[in-house]
């Protein structure tokens, strides 16, 4: 098998066909899991029911028909095109020989797990506008499964039921108050019958909570507020009035909304009847705005252990008190056994953004350790009998503070996994420092990202400036590593440098093996207990799906969704160390012993900008230039460095220049994801950053007239010196400035 495209013009006269051939086999897998079946998930090794396998969420596979000694025979067995261009987060399910995933813009997706042959699709008729709202890319990482239906969160802030056998909506349920710039970009679980999804949104500001939905007929089952609300109406629970007291009212945090959004992780463990949910940051993040006195503000940066019937309240950990850094604890967790001093402890295990590594135990909370898992500079140590961080001198009230970890985290949505053969936790890890400095001039905007600090947005880059020196320095600063660590000592066993910051989830499986994808388009294979790279195979762009494995007929594969983005491909592509010319083609790709299909070459021509007669003032330009990174730079990138798969405003061609109002202004391209900004910005204001933009083309367009010129090369040899000096700087730093150094 080659290639199926859902965009072939003979599937529809084929899908009736084809459902009858699978709707057997579909429906009869669908319809049996069950509570039951989703506890014994773990001796069924032939399938990926939930989302990290098991409700432990350990990500773990024990099939072991792939191994060390054999790795190196895998090839690609099949690859479905998707017709995208944008980010792919999800982790796929496999039931009964059916693949089931979601992609972009929460479109969800059945296939033949043998083949690769479509089955069906539905895109749940998604709001386009909605797509301003997204901090990250219009990603979605997966969905779950019960009783003969898939559950999937979209974008726009539903969660919605399909028949697994045919793709047709079943109930379709409104989560959020579309007042407000919700999102969802999470996969839901399913407990003891009951549908759970949270939300994101909290850069633009909103309250976070957890739902609970029957998975039969959509009716909301009960609802938990991770951050109070307005102090002076009723608060919805005894908890919540407690967690009022460690919020300073006199910043009216619940204007902007408070955040603490259950965006991403939550695991269940059916013995203590538990169900855990990291909770996000603040909103804003600038905790001196949002709580000008002080205090833990909780449920910010939490672990939160949640009774799953009724939303009851059981105990909580945060990890990052007070958290003014973007420091969530929306981080994959997982569940297991360890023996720590001599005694089996249940534990749970996190590496949230803030650089520690904790392991609680999972009955009461306590925290039994905690170390720093990359450079730390925003607190020595975690305090192990009041469990608290003991924090540095970290205030930006002031003055700015360079310090590490960035927003983007430690580790940051990518799934870790634990392999119990070796004991290991494995984190898709980095390491970013930003410099964090107070907003003097903050005023909520409900469109827009408050999160009272200078970021993005306050970040501008001359139109004079060579962008490459931008692209070599930035990638030269950035790292990501595939780190192996045991729980237990709380130390580094070894890791593998990804070359690049932003790469996928891990996956174990076997004896021996860890799966991970990289932002420089490769799917590897290591030894899980030495980190020798064992594979490495070319899926020509950035990988940040989460790879699973299975077996259909008795034979294992490894499929993963491919398709470069997310919030660090969005708005830091000039640092994410890409290929230069990747494919642009979203794909799920599935591997095989002895597979031999080949992917198609990549066909991407260099095309020259286009752009017309630059005849703007200096005035004009400044203004386009802080217009520009203002409201654009988290979709296009400073300077209009975009990731690969986005549109790269440096190279518009005279056609999108000649239409530049009528997108920017009037939505031409809201399809595609690109909202119109005509009640943000007016003609003379889209005019400015057209002016921006056209200087930055006229000199992209000179830089790529000269690209094989002696002084060129001359040029970017001595940019990329500057860059290993500025590596080497940023690692003395880091060095100087760890809580480990």
């Amino acid at each position: 098998m080659t290639r199926f495209s859902p965009c072939d013009g003979r599937r529809a006269s084929l899908r009736f066909l084809l459902l009858l051939a699978i709707s057997s086999t579909a429906a009869a897998g669908g319809t049996a899991v069950d509570a039951a079946r989703l506890a014994a998930a773990g001796a069924e090794t032939a399938n990926w029911i939930q989302h990290g396998r098991t409700q432990d969420e350990q990500r773990y596979s024990p099939l072991n028909q792939i191994r060390g000694d054999n790795v190196e025979d895998l090839g690609l067995a099949w690859y479905l095109d998707l017709g995208t261009k944008r980010g792919l987060e999800g982790t796929p399910l496999v039931v009964d020989g059916v693949l089931y995933f979601t992609g972009e813009w929460s479109k969800a997706y059945a296939v033949d797990a043998r083949s690769g042959k479509l089955l069906w699709e539905n895109d749940l008729d998604v709001d386009r506008d909605r797509g301003q709202y997204g901090c990250c890319d219009i990603v979605n990482r997966g969905m779950a499964m019960w009783n003969g239906k898939v559950y999937v969160g979209t974008f726009d802030g539903r969660l919605v039921a399909l028949d697994a056998a045919t793709g047709e909506v079943v109930w379709d349920t409104l989560t959020v108050d579309l007042s407000r710039p919700y999102t969802i970009t999470g996969a839901p679980r399913v407990v003891k019958g009951k549908v759970l999804i949270g939300n994101g949104g909290a850069e633009l500001g909103v309250r976070g909570y957890v739902s609970a939905y029957d998975a039969e007929t959509g009716e909301m089952a009960w609802r938990f507020y991770t951050v109070p609300g307005d102090p002076s109406k009723p608060f919805e629970s005894p908890i919540l009035e407690k967690a009022a007291a460690t919020w300073d009212p006199s910043g009216k945090y619940w204007e902007v909304g408070g955040g603490g959004t259950v965006w991403d992780s939550m695991a269940y463990d059916p013995e203590l009847d538990l169900l855990y949910i990291g909770v996000g940051n603040g909103s804003p993040w600038n905790k001196w705005i949002r709580s000008p006195a002080g205090g833990d503000n909780l449920f910010l940066s939490s672990i939160v252990a949640l009774r799953p019937e009724t939303g009851e309240y059981v105990w909580h950990y945060q990890t990052t008190p007070g958290d003014g850094w973007d420091y969530t604890a929306t981080q994959h967790m997982v569940l297991a056994d360890l023996e720590i001093e001599g005694q089996t402890r249940k534990v749970i295990m996190q590496a949230p953004k803030n650089g520690f590594f904790y392991v609680l135990d999972r009955a009461s909370g306590v925290l039994l350790s905690a170390e720093n898992y990359v450079h730390v500079s925003w607190a020595e140590r975690i305090d192990l009998t009041t469990g608290r961080p003991v924090e540095t001198d970290n205030s930006y009230k002031t003055s700015p503070v360079y310090q590490f970890p960035s927003p983007m985290g430690g580790h940051n949505w990518q799934p870790m996994c634990f392999h119990p053969g070796t004991g290991y936790v494995y984190i898709p890890a980095r390491e970013l420092a930003m410099i964090f400095r107070q907003d003097e001039t903050f005023e909520y905007n409900p469109k827009f990202w408050n999160v009272g600090m200078d970021v993005m947005k306050d970040l501008t880059v001359p139109a004079w400036l060579d962008l490459e020196l931008v692209k070599k320095v930035g990638a030269a600063t950035a790292q990501g590593f595939l780190l192996a660590w045991d729980p237990v000592k709380q130390e580094e066993v070894w890791r593998h440098n990804s070359e690049t910051p932003w790469n996928s989830g891990a996956l174990c499986a076997g004896e021996d093996l860890v799966f991970e994808g990289t932002g420089r388009g490769y799917l590897d294979a290591y030894d899980a207990r030495t980190g020798e790279r064992l594979w490495h195979y070319d899926v020509q762009q950035g990988v940040i799906g989460s790879p699973i494995t299975y077996t259909v007929d008795g034979e294992q594969y490894v499929s993963v969704l491919v398709g470069w983005g997310g919030a660090f491909g969005m708005s830091f592509g000039f640092a994410s160390n890409t290929r230069e010319s990747p494919s642009t083609e979203g794909r799920l790709m599935t591997f095989k012993l002895g597979g031999d299909t080949q992917l198609p070459p990549v066909d991407r021509p260099r095309r020259l900008p286009e752009p017309p007669a630059d005849t703007a003032t200096s005035e004009q330009i400044d203004k386009g230039n802080q217009l520009y990174h203002k409201y654009c730079v988290y979709c296009h990138g400073p300077g209009g460095i975009s990731h690969p798969n986005l549109a790269d405003l440096r190279y518009m061609s005279a056609e999108t220049h000649q239409m530049f109002d009528a997108i920017v202004l009037g939505g031409a391209q809201r399809e595609r994801g690109m909202p119109a900004f005509s009640d943000t910005l007016n003609a003379e204001e889209s005019a400015a950053i057209h002016a921006y933009l056209t200087r930055v083309g006229h000199r992209t367009l000179k830089a790529e007239q000269s690209r094989d010129s002696t002084w060129t090369s001359v040029k970017h040899w001595f940019y990329g010196v500057l860059a290993a000096v500025a590596d080497w700087g940023v690692r003395m730093i880091a060095w100087f400035k760890s809580a480990a150094g």
